[in-house]
Protein backbone atom coordinates (compact mmCIF):
# COMPACT_ATOMS: atom_id res chain seq x y z
CA UNK A 1 0.00 0.00 0.00
CA UNK A 2 1.22 3.54 -1.00
CA UNK A 3 0.24 6.54 1.28
CA UNK A 4 0.41 9.64 -1.21
CA UNK A 5 -0.50 12.88 -1.04
CA UNK A 6 -2.10 12.94 -4.54
CA UNK A 7 -2.67 15.79 -7.11
CA UNK A 8 -4.37 15.86 -10.18
CA UNK A 9 -1.94 18.23 -12.21
CA UNK A 10 1.23 17.67 -10.45
CA UNK A 11 3.20 14.83 -8.94
CA UNK A 12 3.79 11.08 -9.09
CA UNK A 13 0.31 9.90 -10.21
CA UNK A 14 1.57 8.35 -13.59
CA UNK A 15 4.48 6.63 -11.52
CA UNK A 16 1.99 4.79 -9.28
CA UNK A 17 -0.31 4.15 -12.15
CA UNK A 18 2.74 2.15 -13.65
CA UNK A 19 3.54 0.29 -10.76
CA UNK A 20 0.07 -0.77 -10.32
CA UNK A 21 0.04 -2.05 -14.03
CA UNK A 22 3.52 -3.87 -13.18
CA UNK A 23 2.14 -5.20 -10.10
CA UNK A 24 -0.18 -7.12 -11.44
CA UNK A 25 1.88 -8.78 -13.98
CA UNK A 26 3.86 -9.75 -11.48
CA UNK A 27 1.35 -11.38 -9.18
CA UNK A 28 0.77 -8.62 -6.33
CA UNK A 29 -1.40 -5.38 -6.28
CA UNK A 30 -0.12 -1.85 -5.64
CA UNK A 31 -2.87 0.30 -3.75
CA UNK A 32 -2.90 3.82 -2.88
CA UNK A 33 -4.55 4.34 0.24
CA UNK A 34 -7.68 6.61 0.71
CA UNK A 35 -11.32 7.02 -0.90
CA UNK A 36 -11.71 6.89 -4.57
CA UNK A 37 -11.43 10.41 -6.22
CA UNK A 38 -13.05 10.55 -9.41
CA UNK A 39 -10.60 13.47 -10.37
CA UNK A 40 -7.27 11.51 -9.78
CA UNK A 41 -7.46 7.89 -11.07
CA UNK A 42 -5.51 5.73 -8.78
CA UNK A 43 -6.34 2.15 -7.06
CA UNK A 44 -7.72 3.45 -4.00
CA UNK A 45 -8.35 1.04 -1.19
CA UNK A 46 -8.36 1.66 2.54
CA UNK A 47 -8.56 -1.89 3.69
CA UNK A 48 -5.36 -2.16 5.37
CA UNK A 49 -6.07 -5.72 6.65
CA UNK A 50 -5.16 -6.62 3.24
CA UNK A 51 -1.88 -4.94 2.93
CA UNK A 52 1.33 -6.70 3.79
CA UNK A 53 3.80 -3.50 3.58
CA UNK A 54 3.34 0.03 3.34
CA UNK A 55 5.53 3.05 1.52
CA UNK A 56 4.82 6.32 2.58
CA UNK A 57 5.92 8.29 -0.46
CA UNK A 58 6.77 11.82 1.08
CA UNK A 59 7.46 14.26 -1.13
CA UNK A 60 6.42 18.39 -0.35
CA UNK A 61 5.33 17.19 3.02
CA UNK A 62 4.71 14.37 5.47
CA UNK A 63 1.36 14.64 6.70
CA UNK A 64 -1.60 12.54 4.76
CA UNK A 65 -3.83 13.95 2.55
CA UNK A 66 -7.53 14.38 4.01
CA UNK A 67 -5.74 12.05 6.86
CA UNK A 68 -5.30 12.46 10.34
CA UNK A 69 -3.72 10.70 13.40
CA UNK A 70 -5.89 7.97 13.71
CA UNK A 71 -4.81 7.09 9.55
CA UNK A 72 -1.30 7.15 11.24
CA UNK A 73 -2.12 4.60 14.16
CA UNK A 74 -3.86 2.13 11.60
CA UNK A 75 -1.38 2.02 9.35
CA UNK A 76 1.19 1.42 11.77
CA UNK A 77 -0.64 -0.82 13.90
CA UNK A 78 -1.12 -3.35 11.62
CA UNK A 79 1.89 -3.14 9.38
CA UNK A 80 4.92 -3.87 11.30
CA UNK A 81 7.86 -1.22 11.36
CA UNK A 82 10.32 -3.56 9.57
CA UNK A 83 8.10 -3.64 6.28
CA UNK A 84 7.28 0.42 6.26
CA UNK A 85 9.31 1.60 3.57
CA UNK A 86 9.64 5.66 3.04
CA UNK A 87 10.32 7.24 -0.46
CA UNK A 88 11.92 10.70 0.60
CA UNK A 89 11.38 12.27 -3.31
CA UNK A 90 12.68 15.34 -2.61
CA UNK A 91 15.75 15.03 -0.18
CA UNK A 92 14.20 16.37 2.62
CA UNK A 93 15.57 13.45 4.98
CA UNK A 94 19.05 15.79 5.23
CA UNK A 95 20.19 18.86 7.19
CA UNK A 96 19.70 21.88 4.97
CA UNK A 97 20.74 22.18 1.66
CA UNK A 98 21.05 25.62 -0.44
CA UNK A 99 22.14 25.68 -3.81
CA UNK A 100 21.57 28.63 -6.57
CA UNK A 101 18.40 30.14 -4.09
CA UNK A 102 16.70 27.05 -3.71
CA UNK A 103 16.54 25.16 -0.71
CA UNK A 104 15.08 21.82 1.00
CA UNK A 105 14.35 23.64 4.39
CA UNK A 106 14.67 27.07 5.62
CA UNK A 107 16.05 26.55 8.57
CA UNK A 108 17.43 23.72 10.90
CA UNK A 109 14.43 22.51 13.38
CA UNK A 110 12.62 22.03 9.84
CA UNK A 111 14.97 19.59 9.07
CA UNK A 112 15.46 17.95 12.53
CA UNK A 113 11.30 17.49 12.33
CA UNK A 114 11.41 16.09 8.86
CA UNK A 115 14.20 13.72 9.80
CA UNK A 116 12.55 12.62 13.38
CA UNK A 117 8.76 12.11 11.40
CA UNK A 118 10.47 9.91 9.01
CA UNK A 119 12.63 7.74 12.06
CA UNK A 120 9.81 7.43 13.54
CA UNK A 121 7.49 5.27 11.19
CA UNK A 122 10.66 3.06 9.55
CA UNK A 123 14.49 2.22 9.51
CA UNK A 124 13.82 1.60 5.68
CA UNK A 125 14.81 5.30 4.36
CA UNK A 126 15.02 5.60 0.50
CA UNK A 127 15.55 8.35 -1.74
CA UNK A 128 15.63 8.79 -5.47
CA UNK A 129 19.43 8.93 -5.96
CA UNK A 130 22.23 6.66 -6.93
CA UNK A 131 24.05 9.07 -4.08
CA UNK A 132 22.68 9.69 -1.03
CA UNK A 133 24.30 11.27 1.80
CA UNK A 134 23.66 10.12 4.95
CA UNK A 135 24.90 6.61 5.96
CA UNK A 136 21.20 5.06 6.33
CA UNK A 137 19.62 5.88 3.40
CA UNK A 138 18.91 3.59 0.73
CA UNK A 139 19.39 4.45 -3.15
CA UNK A 140 16.12 3.32 -4.59
CA UNK A 141 15.22 5.06 -8.13
CA UNK A 142 11.20 5.29 -7.40
CA UNK A 143 10.39 7.33 -10.24
CA UNK A 144 10.81 4.85 -13.14
CA UNK A 145 9.73 4.23 -16.64
CA UNK A 146 7.36 2.27 -18.39
CA UNK A 147 7.60 1.45 -22.10
CA UNK A 148 3.79 1.68 -22.22
CA UNK A 149 4.07 5.77 -22.53
CA UNK A 150 5.55 5.66 -25.48
CA UNK A 151 4.45 7.88 -28.44
CA UNK A 152 5.80 7.46 -32.05
CA UNK A 153 8.93 9.71 -32.47
CA UNK A 154 8.67 12.72 -34.43
CA UNK A 155 8.99 12.57 -38.49
CA UNK A 156 7.06 16.21 -39.18
CA UNK A 157 6.75 19.10 -38.06
CA UNK A 158 5.22 19.87 -34.91
CA UNK A 159 2.93 22.94 -33.48
CA UNK A 160 4.92 24.00 -31.10
CA UNK A 161 8.52 24.20 -31.68
CA UNK A 162 9.31 23.86 -27.21
CA UNK A 163 6.86 22.78 -24.34
CA UNK A 164 7.83 22.43 -21.27
CA UNK A 165 5.52 21.08 -18.72
CA UNK A 166 6.25 21.20 -14.58
CA UNK A 167 5.74 24.19 -12.33
CA UNK A 168 8.39 27.31 -12.03
CA UNK A 169 9.36 26.11 -8.23
CA UNK A 170 13.16 26.86 -7.93
CA UNK A 171 12.83 26.03 -11.86
CA UNK A 172 13.89 29.93 -13.14
CA UNK A 173 17.39 29.35 -13.42
CA UNK A 174 17.65 26.43 -15.25
CA UNK A 175 14.33 27.32 -17.63
CA UNK A 176 16.30 31.21 -18.23
CA UNK A 177 19.29 29.52 -19.01
CA UNK A 178 17.54 27.25 -22.10
CA UNK A 179 15.61 30.23 -23.50
CA UNK A 180 18.24 32.57 -23.76
CA UNK A 181 20.19 29.69 -25.73
CA UNK A 182 17.19 29.79 -28.05
CA UNK A 183 16.75 33.05 -27.97
CA UNK A 184 19.02 34.03 -30.72
CA UNK A 185 17.01 31.42 -33.16
CA UNK A 186 13.88 32.18 -31.60
CA UNK A 187 11.87 33.79 -35.05
CA UNK A 188 13.12 30.19 -36.71
CA UNK A 189 11.21 28.55 -34.13
CA UNK A 190 7.55 27.89 -33.57
CA UNK A 191 5.04 28.15 -30.42
CA UNK A 192 7.05 27.43 -27.50
CA UNK A 193 4.80 26.97 -24.46
CA UNK A 194 4.96 26.12 -20.13
CA UNK A 195 2.72 24.27 -18.69
CA UNK A 196 2.41 24.61 -15.11
CA UNK A 197 1.61 26.61 -12.02
CA UNK A 198 4.17 30.10 -11.50
CA UNK A 199 5.44 31.21 -14.58
CA UNK A 200 3.14 33.85 -15.21
CA UNK A 201 2.61 34.84 -11.51
CA UNK A 202 2.92 32.88 -8.56
CA UNK A 203 0.66 30.17 -7.21
CA UNK A 204 -2.38 31.33 -4.72
CA UNK A 205 -0.39 28.78 -2.28
CA UNK A 206 2.96 31.07 -2.35
CA UNK A 207 2.00 33.88 -0.10
CA UNK A 208 0.29 32.00 2.27
CA UNK A 209 2.92 29.38 2.00
CA UNK A 210 6.16 32.19 1.97
CA UNK A 211 7.27 30.28 -1.13
CA UNK A 212 6.87 33.75 -3.18
CA UNK A 213 11.23 33.55 -3.78
CA UNK A 214 10.48 29.81 -4.83
CA UNK A 215 7.86 30.81 -7.56
CA UNK A 216 10.15 33.15 -9.01
CA UNK A 217 9.28 33.78 -12.75
CA UNK A 218 10.22 37.09 -14.96
CA UNK A 219 7.13 37.11 -16.41
CA UNK A 220 8.41 40.24 -18.88
CA UNK A 221 11.04 38.53 -20.43
CA UNK A 222 9.06 35.61 -21.46
CA UNK A 223 6.51 37.84 -22.77
CA UNK A 224 9.79 39.48 -24.82
CA UNK A 225 10.38 36.05 -26.21
CA UNK A 226 6.66 35.72 -27.34
CA UNK A 227 6.47 32.36 -24.45
CA UNK A 228 2.75 31.00 -23.79
CA UNK A 229 2.13 30.77 -20.24
CA UNK A 230 -0.97 27.67 -19.71
CA UNK A 231 -2.36 26.34 -17.15
CA UNK A 232 -1.59 22.86 -15.39
CA UNK A 233 -2.70 19.69 -17.11
CA UNK A 234 -4.24 16.29 -15.60
CA UNK A 235 -0.79 14.23 -15.31
CA UNK A 236 -2.49 11.59 -17.62
CA UNK A 237 -2.17 13.90 -20.16
CA UNK A 238 1.48 14.75 -19.60
CA UNK A 239 2.95 12.42 -22.15
CA UNK A 240 0.68 13.67 -25.24
CA UNK A 241 1.10 16.82 -24.28
CA UNK A 242 4.72 16.89 -24.28
CA UNK A 243 4.21 14.99 -27.78
CA UNK A 244 2.99 18.16 -29.00
CA UNK A 245 6.02 19.54 -29.26
CA UNK A 246 9.52 19.21 -30.97
CA UNK A 247 11.79 19.46 -28.17
CA UNK A 248 10.83 19.45 -24.31
CA UNK A 249 13.41 20.34 -21.99
CA UNK A 250 14.36 18.26 -18.91
CA UNK A 251 15.48 20.42 -16.11
CA UNK A 252 15.80 19.95 -12.50
CA UNK A 253 15.89 22.36 -9.07
CA UNK A 254 19.15 23.16 -7.66
CA UNK A 255 18.96 20.69 -4.65
CA UNK A 256 17.94 18.12 -6.86
CA UNK A 257 20.73 18.97 -9.39
CA UNK A 258 23.55 18.94 -6.35
CA UNK A 259 21.58 15.71 -4.69
CA UNK A 260 21.12 14.02 -8.78
CA UNK A 261 17.53 12.78 -7.32
CA UNK A 262 15.51 11.95 -10.16
CA UNK A 263 12.26 12.88 -10.83
CA UNK A 264 8.53 11.59 -12.52
CA UNK A 265 9.46 13.69 -15.57
CA UNK A 266 12.86 12.20 -16.08
CA UNK A 267 11.40 9.15 -17.54
CA UNK A 268 7.85 10.55 -18.82
CA UNK A 269 9.59 13.53 -21.42
CA UNK A 270 11.81 10.61 -23.41
CA UNK A 271 8.16 7.98 -23.61
CA UNK A 272 6.96 11.47 -25.36
CA UNK A 273 7.09 11.68 -29.00
CA UNK A 274 9.34 14.54 -28.62
CA UNK A 275 13.14 15.11 -28.26
CA UNK A 276 14.15 15.81 -24.61
CA UNK A 277 17.07 18.66 -24.26
CA UNK A 278 18.91 18.16 -20.70
CA UNK A 279 19.32 20.73 -18.90
CA UNK A 280 20.75 19.12 -16.25
CA UNK A 281 25.00 18.32 -15.87
CA UNK A 282 25.89 15.36 -18.66
CA UNK A 283 27.50 12.99 -15.85
CA UNK A 284 24.29 13.40 -14.21
CA UNK A 285 22.40 12.46 -17.81
CA UNK A 286 25.01 9.75 -18.34
CA UNK A 287 24.34 7.91 -15.17
CA UNK A 288 20.63 7.70 -15.16
CA UNK A 289 20.29 7.52 -19.91
CA UNK A 290 23.60 6.34 -20.94
CA UNK A 291 26.41 7.84 -22.70
CA UNK A 292 25.06 8.47 -25.79
CA UNK A 293 22.61 10.79 -24.29
CA UNK A 294 25.01 13.45 -23.31
CA UNK A 295 24.16 14.56 -27.07
CA UNK A 296 21.09 16.08 -25.39
CA UNK A 297 22.92 18.15 -23.09
CA UNK A 298 22.32 22.03 -23.33
CA UNK A 299 25.85 23.59 -23.15
CA UNK A 300 25.14 26.95 -20.79
CA UNK A 301 23.13 29.38 -23.40
CA UNK A 302 24.75 28.22 -26.53
CA UNK A 303 22.11 27.90 -29.20
CA UNK A 304 24.30 25.07 -31.14
CA UNK A 305 21.88 22.12 -29.75
CA UNK A 306 19.24 24.01 -30.61
CA UNK A 307 20.39 24.96 -34.09
CA UNK A 308 21.01 20.89 -34.92
CA UNK A 309 17.82 20.16 -33.62
CA UNK A 310 16.25 22.09 -36.38
CA UNK A 311 18.50 20.55 -38.88
CA UNK A 312 19.40 16.87 -37.79
CA UNK A 313 16.01 15.67 -36.32
CA UNK A 314 16.00 11.97 -37.71
CA UNK A 315 19.66 11.27 -36.10
CA UNK A 316 18.05 13.15 -32.44
CA UNK A 317 15.39 10.63 -33.03
CA UNK A 318 17.24 7.53 -33.14
CA UNK A 319 19.29 9.01 -29.75
CA UNK A 320 15.74 8.81 -27.94
CA UNK A 321 15.54 5.32 -29.37
CA UNK A 322 18.21 4.50 -27.45
CA UNK A 323 17.66 6.28 -24.64
CA UNK A 324 14.36 4.68 -24.10
CA UNK A 325 16.10 0.81 -24.96
CA UNK A 326 18.41 2.15 -21.89
CA UNK A 327 15.43 2.73 -19.97
CA UNK A 328 13.46 -0.41 -20.36
CA UNK A 329 16.45 -2.03 -20.11
CA UNK A 330 17.71 -0.18 -16.12
CA UNK A 331 14.52 1.58 -15.17
CA UNK A 332 11.68 -0.24 -15.46
CA UNK A 333 8.83 -0.07 -13.32
CA UNK A 334 9.11 -3.87 -13.04
CA UNK A 335 12.73 -3.70 -12.32
CA UNK A 336 11.74 -1.37 -9.65
CA UNK A 337 9.22 -3.20 -8.23
CA UNK A 338 11.26 -6.00 -7.74
CA UNK A 339 13.72 -3.85 -5.87
CA UNK A 340 11.20 -2.63 -3.72
CA UNK A 341 10.16 -5.98 -3.02
CA UNK A 342 13.89 -6.90 -1.81
CA UNK A 343 13.74 -3.55 0.50
CA UNK A 344 10.66 -4.66 2.21
CA UNK A 345 11.36 -7.98 2.72
CA UNK A 346 15.09 -7.36 3.90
Amino acid sequence: MFVYWAFKDQGSGLVIQGYCEAAKALGHEVAVYGRPNPDIPLNYSLDIDAADAVVFIFEWTTRLLDGDALDIVRLVNKIPRRRRVILDGDGNYNDVIRVDGDYNHREPAEAQQWIAVCDSLSDKICQPTLHPLRRNVQPFLFYSYSPAWERPLPDGPKPFSMIYIGHSKFRWRPMHAILRAIEPIRPRLARIALVGYGWAAPPPWAAPMHLEDAYYSDASYLRQLNIEVMDPIPFESVVDWMSKASFNPLLSRPTFNALRLVTPRFFETPAASTIPVFGLDADYVAEIYGPDAVELVARGSSPELFEDLICRPAHYSRVVRGIRQHLATHHSQTIRLKELIDIIEA
